[in-house]
């Protein structure tokens, strides 16, 4: 395995795992296993502050693993710099009490713990989403098997895939303030 390095972010939690902050994130976007939605560049400044909400329809052959999404304001000379991230672990997609294993071939709904954030994209930049499976070490990691995870040593490869049309309406809510 290989899981998608923190490159900064929120360190609440992980004891100096990983490097807090905004950081350039090119280098992890250019990775095959990470999949870089990019708005075109704004017209006028743009205000995002409060909750961000995001949605996505996921299937996986796996019986459990994480999907990660992060936010990027990316510069009119194309440096990345994240601004906030989450992870939803599938198994527990309708809470913690009864993990719901995945089957292969069902897509299912994933609503992700809202993003919060206050952050000013300028013209010229664009608004990006980065989505993945993981972001080691800031997140601890799944071997995708439905296991404890904690005390595993063999892992399993999922294949993930991000559903964006018809039925399956994947996307992420901004809070876009009026900016004077």
């Amino acid at each position: 395995m290989n899981p998608v390095q923190a490159i900064g972010g929120s360190v609440c939690c992980n004891s100096g795992a990983s490097p807090g902050g905004s950081y350039d994130q090119r280098a992890i976007e250019a990775r095959q296993d990470v999949l870089v939605y990019t708005s075109e560049p704004l017209d006028k400044d743009m205000e995002v502050t409060g909750h961000i909400d995001i949605t996505l329809y996921v299937s996986s052959d796996a019986k459990d693993t994480d999907f990660t999404v992060k936010l990027v304001d990316v510069d009119p000379d194309g440096v990345a710099y994240n601004v906030d991230d989450t992870i939803q672990r599938a198994r527990y997609r309708e809470g913690y009490e009864t993990p719901l294993f995945m089957k292969k071939g069902e897509v299912y709904e994933l609503n992700f713990s809202p993003l919060s954030t206050s952050n000013l994209f300028k013209a010229g930049h664009r608004i990006r989403l980065e989505v993945s499976s993981s972001k080691f070490p800031q997140y601890t990691r799944n071997l995708n098997t439905g296991g404890n995870n904690y005390d595993e040593i063999k892992a399993v490869v999922a294949n993930n895939s991000i559903h964006h049309a018809n039925r399956y309406q994947s996307r992420i809510v901004l809070p876009v303030k009026t900016v004077k």
